[in-house]
């Protein structure tokens, strides 16, 4: 039972930290749908609890190192080679996006200066990308309960306190600036764009497991746990919805009006959450290319970090609403092969 936490904890650490952890992903994607948006979440967790599982029982099965050995397999040379380049552009990316997010969380609470914040997660995925692959994992999985617990405190408070109806709010959820034309479509593109976030990540965890039935129960749980977490935070956003549209994180913000000395908490988790993506994100990004623990990758680690900082001040909110939708559309072609890929394996065991 304890291996299957484990995997699902680092399923769904490396996730959250890009797919919700600051609300301001939820707020795009699904409160901005109003009730619409419940639905959207619904299929999202569906989604989320089938992909987790096919992408850890595969990484177990191939006894996955990176996700590059694994992709081609499952997709075929030519699609493979489409979906490595998808994989490689949104681990790179996305971990540009969580350094940004770092700067963001820690100026909102407690008003350093952008590039601090920054700074200081650079530093630590770079000290911590140093370690062996279960010890990355460890890390990632172990901060994941602290975030969930904090989401549904605020879930609990923010439909408790509720003074206006979701009928009244639903109009002020709707007329929010929206990148998607409706539910259905921006749920698959939500989802998509996860998945190919934690694709790579998925697939070495899942890789670490010798026994592909847990590995693929670890997946499993762990994409119901994402559900679950993002229909909370669609809810608590949508309750605050007027309070919280101004704000880079909302669902710091939501906590900030309970307790400043929770918020405080939160945003530590926050920053941890943000951590393990930017972890996941960029230890993927390097495996691709190098042997991780020798000098090669250390030296690969230091000046991809270095590069990902500078782009960094782009801005947080900018890169959401932009880089996640473009994400999205392009990890469609990841969805498909994932989809097929147990029976294609399936197929091929028969055959071997």
């Amino acid at each position: 039972m304890l291996r299957i936490l484990k995997i699902a904890g680092a399923f769904v650490g490396v996730i959250v930290g890009a797919g919700f952890a600051s609300g301001q992903e939820v707020l795009q994607y699904f409160t901005s749908f109003g009730y619409k948006g419940t639905l959207a979440a619904v299929l999202a967790t569906a989604l989320f609890a089938y992909l987790g599982m096919v992408l850890t029982s595969i990484g177990s099965k191939l006894k996955a190192e990176s996700h590059k050995t694994a992709i081609y397999k499952i997709s075929g040379r030519y699609l493979g080679v489409i979906v490595d380049a998808i994989i490689i552009f949104t681990l790179f990316g996305v971990g540009v996006v969580m350094i940004a997010g770092a700067g963001s969380t820690l100026n909102q609470q407690f008003g350093l200066p952008v590039f601090m914040g920054s700074l200081v997660m650079t530093v630590l995925v770079a000290l911590a990308m140093m370690m062996k692959v279960d010890k990355v994992i460890g890390v990632i999985a172990s901060i994941t309960p602290f975030l969930l617990i904090f989401i549904i405190i605020i879930s609990v408070y923010s439909l408790s306190t509720m003074d206006t109806s979701f009928a009244a709010l639903n109009p002020i959820a709707e007329s929010q600036e929206k990148s998607f034309p409706n539910w259905l479509v921006s749920a698959i593109n939500y989802v998509s764009f996860n998945i190919a976030v934690g694709a790579g990540m998925a697939l070495v965890t899942g890789g670490s497991e010798k026994n592909p039935r847990i590995a693929g129960i670890g997946g499993l749980i762990g994409g119901l746990a994402i559900g679950v977490m993002i229909i909370l935070s669609h809810l608590a956003i949508f309750a605050e919805i007027e309070t919280v549209t101004s704000y880079d994180l909302p669902l710091l913000k939501i906590v900030e009006d309970i307790s400043p000395v929770l918020a405080v908490f939160m945003a530590i988790v926050l920053f941890g959450m943000v951590f393990n993506t930017a972890l996941g994100m960029f230890y993927g990004f390097v495996a691709r290319f190098f042997e991780m623990e020798t000098k090669k990758a250390h030296i690969a680690t230091i000046i991809t970090l270095a590069i990902g900082f500078v782009l960094s001040f782009v801005g947080f909110t900018t890169l959401v609403a932009k880089f996640y939708s473009l994400i999205g559309y392009l990890g469609l072609f990841l969805i498909v092969a994932l989809i097929y890929a147990p029976f294609k394996l399936k197929r091929e065991g028969k055959k071997g």
